[in-house]
């Protein structure tokens, strides 16, 4: 029974209450009440059935969220880490929570909705836009890893499988938030999806004619217009009284007959099917050969990039104290990650006391990560940046100072002008597009406020293992360092004339399975003249930014 039932209901009581008619001095009077409650026997016998299928329907909601904390509680680390589980737990706790409200509201029971409401509004509570942002995240992995929309429904991440499958109302929602974004190719995929898993659900969870409506919509926008009109046609086979429908209806009839009017005669024998079939497929030739090319930076993510083998060949591991007497026992292990520029993996360099201690102090600081924007020198959110990020001083904990040692001893540069150790972790589908840690030439008011140069070199400790993704790739040296619980890897960014380095352009590949946790300490050049000295010679002008 909807909303306007259930009001009728009580105003038609209120009524019965206001109304001192007297109906007790005439019989008649009294037999119209016998009419009366008939109608009132029935109206609450329809609540009734009304009130137990939403029980229901609450109860199966219960079910499925038991279910998915059971599975959470064992490992919360290992279920988030699954960016699917980590969308569903947010759609659970938006769109769900919404019809879960709404049931409720058309209920008497306001105490039920008061209590959710206190709930979202004193406690951690996701909002449409993080609902929007996690769907976002899984159309990045299914574009950049180029996962299979079937098999992603199913739960699986490059033929792994970690969760259970994606309802045809989870499916619809991932199209309908593709489709808010004006991204109607995933709107299709997703849509399409949806009426796959339709067709086998025992108790639907969307109406057909919601998804045949987008879907009819998308395909236009992607030009297939008979297909668009034949969606169209079929959602007023189930509602021929469907406004939106018609209209539709209407228009792409006009478009399709404008086409045949402006299209040339055709030869006999021309095929004019091989246009609709391949209308909104994407069919272009992967460039990995420029690297500003988001192909070449997708490839390196997905592992199908290396480094060419006759440098590959040329690579190194060894032990290096640095001349520092105490490293003499207890030398740094280092792999040469790359040649040119020098992209070097320091293993065994952080504990587990040390990780434990830095996420600790910096999850409750946690804050949207930054970019410094290159006009002003201010920082701010990026959409091509997803993580959470917080800032470490030496004297907070002697975890903290050890780090900041072990970065002077791996380096043998001067940690007094660097910057404070910043503690990031990623979330679903968490990346950083390709970038620069140094500042340009033209970005004058980059670390003005720091006084100690730009950013000679980068130091980023892994204190996480990755299931899948979470790669550090170089596109222009095609190289990528994999996370390792442990590892740290280091770079300079400027050459030893000051002049930025372009091939040290990377990026943060967004986390397919697992969560990955890093930090960074950036190394600023004033203090080092003495350790790493300057040259007058300079580098080719196309290595240099």
């Amino acid at each position: 029974m909807s909303k306007c039932h259930i009001f009728l209901v009580i105003q038609f009581l209120f009524l019965f209450e206001k109304c001192h008619c007297e109906v007790y001095t005439a019989m008649v009077d009294l037999e119209d009440l016998l009419d009366t409650e008939h109608v009132l026997i029935n109206t609450l016998e329809n609540y009734l059935k009304a009130e137990e299928q939403k029980l229901d329907i609450l109860r199966g909601y219960i079910n499925v969220y038991k279910k998915q904390q059971n599975k959470a509680r064992n490992d919360p680390q290992l279920y988030l880490g699954n960016p699917l589980n980590a969308y569903t737990l947010v759609k659970r706790l938006t769109a769900d929570w919404s019809q879960v409200e709404t049931l409720i509201s058309t209920n008497v029971n306001a105490d039920a909705l008061a209590n959710i409401t206190y709930f979202k509004e004193n406690m951690k509570f996701p909002t449409d836009e993080d609902l929007n942002g996690a769907a976002v995240a899984l159309m990045r992995l299914q574009d950049t890893y180029q996962l299979d929309t079937s098999s992603l429904a199913r739960g699986e991440l490059n033929g792994v499988k970690y969760s259970s499958e994606l309802t045809a109302a989870d499916c619809f929602e991932l199209g309908r938030q593709s489709y808010n974004n004006g991204d109607f190719y995933h709107t299709r995929l997703w849509m399409e999806e949806a009426e796959t898993r339709l067709k086998r659900e025992a108790n639907e969870t969307v109406h057909k004619t919601d998804i045949l409506e987008y879907l009819a919509f998308s395909t236009y926008k992607e030009g297939n217009i008979p297909l668009a009109l034949d969606l169209t046609n079929k959602l007023l086979e189930l509602i021929p009284e469907h406004t939106r429908a018609v209209g539709n209806k209407n228009f792409f009839e006009d478009q399709l007959k404008e086409v045949v009017q402006t299209k040339p005669a055709q030869r006999k024998g021309d095929d004019e099917s091989a246009e609709v079939e391949t209308a909104g497929v994407k069919f272009y030739k992967p460039n990995y050969d420029d690297p500003e090319s988001k192909d070449l930076y997708e490839a390196l993510c997905r592992g199908e990039v290396t480094i060419p083998i006759e440098i590959k060949t040329q690579l190194r591991c060894r032990y290096v104290s640095n001349n520092n007497p105490f490293l003499k026992i207890a030398p740094f292990k280092v792999e040469e990650a790359n040649l040119e520029p020098d992209l070097f993996i320091f293993h065994d360099v952080m504990s587990d006391d040390e990780i434990a201690t830095i996420k600790r102090l910096a999850q409750p600081r946690f804050q949207r990560a930054t970019v410094q924007n290159s006009r002003t020198g201010e920082l701010e959110v990026a959409h091509y940046r997803i993580s959470k990020s917080a800032w470490l001083k030496n004297e907070e904990h002697k975890h903290i100072a050890a780090v900041s040692q072990r970065v002077e001893d791996m380096t043998g540069l001067t940690m007094k002008t660097a910057e404070e150790l910043q503690v990031v972790n990623y979330g679903i589908g968490g990346h950083y597009d390709p970038h620069f840690d140094f500042a340009r030439r033209e970005e004058t008011n980059s670390f003005k406020n720091l006084n100690s140069g730009n950013r000679i070199a980068t130091v980023l400790f892994y204190m996480s293992d990755v299931a899948q993704g979470g790669a550090t790739v170089f596109p222009v040296a095609r190289a990528a360092i994999w996370p390792k619980k442990g590892t740290a890897a280091f770079w300079y960014n400027l050459f030893p004339s000051g002049d930025g380095d372009r091939r040290t352009r990377h990026a943060a590949c967004p986390v397919l399975a697992g969560s990955k946790w890093v930090c960074n300490k950036w190394i600023h050049e004033r203090g080092q003249e003495f350790r790493r000295p300057c040259t007058k010679e300079r580098p080719p002008e196309e290595l240099t930014v």
